[in-house]
């Protein structure tokens, strides 16, 4: 036989109980079933606050009496369709609720509500939706539990006689009916024969203590989920249900906040190793999570987290305490004696303090409790007033494996820390099954997704991206990225979440990911934003696995990424101007994001897609040393030269740079080689050097008058230099030679110029608009490393930055 325990969510609508119907039903055909069910959805809660309007004496307690007979009378004629069933169980309906409306016109008569009153009111929601069940489910049987679970008193609280409940169930469940329909939660005091009750959740209790007393082959748990899930999903999108639990699992995921079956419910099964299986009653289809004492296949070291918002932190700490024994026991015994349960303790090895975790509604009592327990240690001086830390949340990671693997801790706060979350307090069995701790409520989302991703338990792991620059380079990374998503889904794991995009002008944001289909609209139909509103939206997001990608050449947005390092978002910069700015400035940057713990990449900044920095940042990783950088850094002055002929002038050379892209629309950005100084500079940090632009020696080629007037006095100038150039190029031939715009640092000296090479120069033949780097090292004298290919394009700038993004994703 088994026994089925249906929630108040099971009994709440005529959809689920109607569910409820045929799945006990169609269980019966199969063996017998004892069935236990709450109350009706929400109803336990109307009692207890109508129950208080009666105290007070106010008439209002009529109307929430009325609501709750309307809403059982409107269910049974909804779901009851045999007309002499429905009047029958009107009979038994209305003559509990007589009952319960002279229970509460006498509340409200002596403004007295006793707990013995109290437990009388509560009782009725089982006993009407227990009745209203069993006159549903064809062939099933009453029992009042009140005839064989039973409590006494101890220590002022209703507590189960197990003993003489487990021979009263024995004996009532002797001869077992196909079905049989009992209340949860309710009970009888065996010596006063008043109504008491188990608690809150105690349908649960009721379940298993049955099937406890009975060897039932299994206890199942219906509910409206689907089972334990890993995390709340209401937090976590990418959470699942767990097929398997350990009852210690259980217990602790329970125990801290997964509100899948009431605490006390695991112990009487587990004594008797008894199954519990917890199914959604919505979708009853689903295998759901079966709980028991061996887990077979078990090789994920955590199993789910869980967590308790509104805890407030107490620290108990004086130099008195310090190996002084029963200071502890004071501690616990005053908050005992008052009522006020704590769920964490944190001790320092100095003993010199003690936090504790209490809820937010026990904090001003325990508070007094303690300060009143150690009075007179706080008079003297030798203990500190109690101090109480507010706006906290408690995390539990749970897992049975745990203890199996070493560096869990480890990697537990390591991943927090690259969030940006400090942990507060923590405590760990030795057993190992449960590491609980204590962040700022704040970060309690973020903490949640952050761990869940890390440990594997969601389905992919997730990178949230905000983009910001939706030009040549930001767009085609958009179209990468949705291009490559389902396969990187598919191949490995990973999820990749625009959860952002911003122009110069107005920015779009979703928690969920952006459409990259249609984001172009959205940004036309969004309002107008600032870079400060920009910064302080991707901040406020508090978003886990964070990276902000610039695709922008603004000073302004570079100015974001101290802000952003600082907040453990990592950067991946396309626009130079971070890491060529001061030295001081990208120094800081790259300290706070080691710091941090997160990452600052900008692998696009000098040769667009090419491997430059990263080979650099290699080289010298592994103990070699940068001697010289030779390098062609300017696609755009590459194409000019390449492109000089006897039919082709100096000026249209740069004019067919500009209509081809290759240049900025003002091609004196490019000819003025600012650009190359900055790449430059950049590479030289990256050798270990500290480089200022200042420092760069510049020999141009054309006159500085030509960077001064409008760019329509440039064009007019332009060709005044043809015949020069000409001159010179034909020089050039004859010699064999071609001009390169070299950017060279040389032993810690940097220098950009118009160099001819000939034939023999590894830069003779380098076509087009690409780039070459030559770098000279200790292990590479002789013959030093080249580096060549496409220097400059919207494309491989953008799968430059898609890579930076996978090396993130790839940690």
């Amino acid at each position: 036989m088994k026994v089925m325990k249906f929630g108040g969510t099971s009994v709440g609508s005529v959809e689920s109980i109607l569910s409820l119907k045929a799945i006990v039903e169609k269980e019966a055909q199969q063996q017998p079933v004892i069935i236990v069910v709450s109350a009706l959805g929400g109803i336990t809660d109307k009692l207890l606050a109508t129950s208080q309007l009666a105290v007070k004496g106010d008439e209002a307690w009529k109307d929430e009496f009325q609501a709750m007979v309307d809403r059982h009378h409107k269910m049974i004629d909804t779901i009851i369709t045999d007309p002499k069933k429905r009047e029958t169980l009107f009979n038994v309906v209305d003559s509990l609720f007589e009952q319960l409306r002279s229970i509460y016109f006498g509340v409200f008569l002596v403004h007295d509500l006793s707990k013995k009153t109290q437990d009388a009111i509560v009782s009725y929601g089982e006993r009407l939706s227990s009745n209203i069940v069993a006159t549903l489910v064809k062939g099933a049987k009453w029992f009042d539990s009140r005839e064989f679970i039973k409590t006494m008193q101890k220590n002022h609280k209703n507590t189960l006689d197990s003993d003489l409940t487990c021979r009263l169930v024995k004996r009532t469940f002797s001869d077992l009916p196909r079905i049989s329909l009992v209340p949860g939660f309710i009970s009888m005091d065996r010596d006063t024969n008043e109504t008491t009750n188990l608690g809150r959740g105690g349908s649960d209790y009721t379940a298993a203590i049955i099937a406890a007393a009975l060897d039932a082959d299994i206890l199942e748990i219906w509910t409206d989920v689907d089972g334990f899930m890993t995390a709340d999903p209401r937090v976590i999108k990418t959470a699942y249900t767990i097929n398997e639990l350990s009852y210690i699992e259980a217990m602790e995921l329970c125990n801290f906040g997964a509100k899948v079956i009431y605490p006390p419910t695991i112990y009487p099964v587990c004594v008797k190793n008894i199954p519990i299986r917890v199914k959604n009653t919505f979708n009853p289809d689903a295998k759901g999570t079966i709980i028991k004492a061996k887990i077979a296949n078990d090789d994920k070291p955590i199993k789910g987290i869980s967590s308790i918002s509104g805890t407030t932190l107490i620290t108990v700490t004086g130099l008195s305490m310090v190996g002084v024994i029963g200071v502890n026991r004071r501690i616990f015994t005053a908050l005992a004696d008052n009522g006020i349960s704590c769920f964490m303790v944190s001790q320092a090895s100095s003993e010199n303090s003690t936090s504790i975790g209490v809820r937010d509604q026990d904090e001003a009592a325990a508070v007094e409790v303690l300060n009143g327990e150690f009075a007179k240690e706080i008079e003297t001086g030798a203990m500190f007033p109690m101090h109480a830390e507010k706006g906290l949340a408690t995390i539990a990671v749970v897992g049975e494996n745990m203890k199996h693997t070493p560096g869990i801790a480890g990697k537990l706060f390591g991943t927090l820390g690259r969030s940006g979350i400090s942990v507060i307090a923590c405590a760990q069995g030795a057993s190992e099954t449960n590491i609980s701790f204590v962040v700022d409520s704040k970060y309690l989302r973020k903490a949640l997704n952050a761990i869940h991703d890390s440990f594997f338990l969601s389905e992919y792991k997730v990178l949230n991206l905000f983009v910001c620059g939706v030009g040549t380079v930001g767009g085609q990374l958009l179209q990468q990225i949705h291009d490559q998503y389902e396969e990187l889904k598919r191949t490995k794991r990973l999820k990749l979440n625009v959860v952002g995009i911003a122009t110069s002008k107005k920015a779009i944001f979703n928690r969920d990911g952006i459409d990259l289909t249609c984001y172009k609209q959205l940004l036309d139909e969004a309002p107008i934003s600032t870079d400060k509103q920009l910064s302080d939206e991707i901040i406020g997001m508090n978003i886990f696995n964070s990276v902000f990608v610039d695709c922008t050449a603004s000073k302004d947005v570079a100015l974001l990424y101290q802000e952003f390092l600082s907040h453990n978002i990592s950067v991946i910069a396309a626009n130079k101007i971070a890491a060529s700015s001061s030295y001081d400035n990208y120094i800081r940057l790259k300290e706070t994001a080691l710091a941090r713990g997160v990452l600052f990449r900008y692998e696009t900044n000098v040769g667009a897609g090419l491997p430059i920095i990263g080979t650099i940042n290699d080289l010298r990783n592994s103990g070699d040393s940068i001697l010289k950088i030779e390098a062609v850094l300017s696609g755009t002055l590459n194409f000019i030269f390449n492109e000089l002929s006897a039919d082709v002038s100096f000026s249209e050379a740069v004019r067919r740079a500009k209509e081809m892209g290759y240049s900025e629309p003002d091609p004196r950005i490019d000819l003025s080689g600012k650009d190359v100084i900055r790449k430059l500079v950049i590479l030289a940090r990256e050798a270990g050097y500290k480089v200022e632009k200042t420092d760069v020696e510049k020999h141009l080629f054309i006159p500085d008058h030509f960077f001064e007037g409008s760019i329509d006095d440039f064009w007019k100038d332009l060709p005044s230099l043809d015949a020069d150039f000409e001159a010179r190029r034909r020089q050039l031939e004859a010699e064999g030679k071609r001009w390169r715009f070299v950017a060279t640092f040389d032993h810690g000296h940097t220098s950009v110029a118009l160099k001819e090479v000939d034939r023999n120069h590894p830069f003779y033949n380098l076509e087009g608009s690409n780039n070459v780097v030559s770098l000279t090292t200790e292990r590479y004298r002789e013959y030093p490393m080249l580096i060549q290919g496409y220097g400059a394009g919207a494309s491989v700038t953008a799968a430059g930055v898609f890579a930076n993004i996978m090396s993130i994703a790839n940690i």
